[in-house]
C-alpha cells in the first residue's frame, strides 16, 4: 500500500478506458507528493495487481497489467525523461514497468512479479536496502540482469537462511543476480505483503522481459504537499506537449493524486459502513423481537408465580424490575457470545489474511451498552404486562 503524490498524494495515469481497482487509504504523513502516470489505451485491464501500502511509513505498489497487444501505448521513456529534466516541483521520479511470473532459486520457486524502476523509486516508496546495495545507473544503462528483493522473496527462495546477495535467481527462465535485500515492511492495511517485491532496472524489464518500448507508469514525489496542484499542472502540460495534443484533444493519460484515490476509497467505505449499519440494525430488531417473545412466554408460564408474589406484598415495580433484569441478562449474554465470536473471527482474519485488525476497547463496551438498551427496549412491554397483572386473576390462571 500507499505511492506517488504530493503530501503522500499519489497519482496514477492509466490507459484510456481502462478498468482498474484501487485499494488504498490516505494518511497525511509528510509533505510528499506521490504520483503515478500511466498511459491510457483501450482494452487494458488493471485489476488487483496494483497494491498500495496504507501506513504512514510509505507503501508499495506492484503493477499487474494485462494489455491488448493491438492497443497503442502512449507513455514512453521520452515522457519520463522530459518530466525528470523539466519539472520544477518534483523531488524524485521513477518510471515503472512490471512483469508477473515465477521466481526460481535452486529447488525453490515462488510466484511474484518484477518491477522495473529507477534509482529514486526507493525514496518515493520510502523503502530502504537492509543488506547489499541498490542497482546502479550503470546497471540501468546496460540493462543489467540484477535485482533487489524483499524479505518474503528471501524467505521463500532461500528458506535455509543463506545469504542471497550474489546468488542467481531466475524469473521466467531469465537469470538475475541478487545485489540487495530490502528492509522488511510487513503487511499493509489491506493485508498485502509489502515484502513480496523484486526490483530491477526498468530498462532490463522493458528489453529482456517484456520486449516493449513503453512504460506502464511514472511515479514521483514533489517538494511539498502544497505543490500538489502545481506538480499536477506541470506534468499535464509536459505530457500534452510531448504527445503533440491539440487544445481540443483529450488527455491520453491520467494523473491520480492520493487525495483522489482517498476520496474514491472513502466513498466505498461509506457505502460499506451504511450497508453494515443496516444489517446490524436489522439484526438488532430481529434479536429484540426474539427477546420479546421469550419474555412473553416467560410471563405466561409464570403467571401464577407473579400472582403469588403480588399476594405476599410484591409491588408492580418489583415485578417490572425482575423481568427487565431477565431481559437485559438475556441480551447481554447474547452480546457476550457475539463479542467472543467477533473477536475470534477478527483474529482468524488477521492471521490468515494478514489484515491489520485492531479491536478498540470502546467498541466492546459499546456492544454491551447496545445490548443493555436492546434488552430494556424489547423487554419493557412484557415486563409491564407482568407488572399490571391482577393478583387474584394471576393466581387463578391455569
Amino acid at each position: 500500500n500507499s505511492s506517488p503524490g504530493i503530501g503522500e498524494q499519489q497519482a496514477a495515469c492509466f490507459p484510456h478506458h481502462a478498468w482498474y481497482h484501487h485499494r488504498c487509504r490516505f494518511r497525511h504523513h509528510d509533505a510528499r507528493y506521490r504520483s503515478g502516470i500511466e498511459a491510457k489505451h483501450p482494452a487494458t485491464d488493471i485489476g488487483d495487481g496494483i497494491e498500495h501500502d496504507h501506513d504512514p511509513s510509505g507503501s508499495r505498489q506492484t503493477g499487474g497489467v494485462r494489455q491488448d497487444p493491438s492497443a497503442m501505448q502512449t507513455l514512453k521513456l521520452t515522457d519520463y525523461e522530459a518530466l525528470r529534466d523539466e519539472t520544477n516541483f518534483l523531488s524524485a521520479i521513477s518510471p515503472n514497468v512490471s512483469s508477473s511470473g515465477q521466481l526460481i532459486a535452486g529447488n525453490n520457486n515462488y510466484p511474484s512479479s518484477v518491477s522495473g524502476v529507477g534509482l529514486e523509486y526507493l525514496d518515493i516508496r520510502q523503502l530502504s536496502v537492509e543488506s547489499g546495495d541498490m542497482f546502479t545507473e550503470a546497471d540501468i544503462q546496460s540493462s543489467a540482469k540484477v535485482c533487489v528483493i524483499g524479505k518474503t522473496i528471501v524467505d521463500n527462495l532461500f528458506p535455509d537462511g543463506s545469504d542471497p546477495i550474489g546468488k542467481i535467481i531466475r524469473f521466467n527462465k531469465i537469470p538475475f543476480r541478487v545485489v540487495g535485500v530490502l528492509k522488511a515492511k510487513g503487511y499493509n492495511s489491506m493485508g498485502q505483503d509489502q515484502d513480496n517485491i523484486v526490483l530491477a532496472p526498468y530498462t532490463t524489464v522493458m528489453k529482456r522481459l517484456l520486449a516493449v518500448t513503453y512504460l506502464q507508469g511514472v511515479f514521483a514525489s514533489a517538494l511539498s504537499e502544497d505543490m500538489t496542484e502545481y506538480a499536477t499542472d506541470e506534468i499535464t502540460e509536459i505530457l500534452r506537449r510531448n504527445h503533440k495534443l491539440k487544445a481540443s484533444d483529450e488527455d491520453d493519460f491520467t494523473i491520480r493524486t492520493q487525495q483522489e484515490l482517498s476520496t474514491m476509497l472513502n466513498s466505498t467505505t461509506d457505502l460499506m459502513t451504511t450497508l453494515l449499519a443496516c444489517i446490524a440494525g436489522i439484526s438488532l430488531v430481529v434479536g429484540g423481537i426474539g427477546i420479546m417473545n421469550i419474555m412473553y412466554v416467560s410471563v405466561t408460564e409464570r403467571t401464577r408465580e407473579i400472582g403469588l408474589r403480588m399476594s405476599v406484598g410484591a409491588r408492580g415495580v418489583d415485578i417490572l424490575s425482575q423481568f427487565l433484569i431477565e431481559a437485559i441478562m438475556i441480551s447481554i449474554t447474547g452480546g457476550l457470545i457475539g463479542v467472543i465470536i467477533g473477536c475470534g473471527a477478527s483474529w482468524i482474519v488477521k492471521s490468515v489474511a494478514h489484515w491489520p485488525i485492531f479491536i478498540q476497547p470502546w467498541s466492546v463496551f459499546l456492544s454491551f451498552a447496545v445490548c443493555t438498551v436492546t434488552g430494556v427496549f424489547f423487554g419493557w412491554y412484557p415486563a409491564k404486562k407482568a407488572a399490571d397483572l391482577d393478583p387474584i386473576e394471576a393466581i387463578r390462571y391455569e
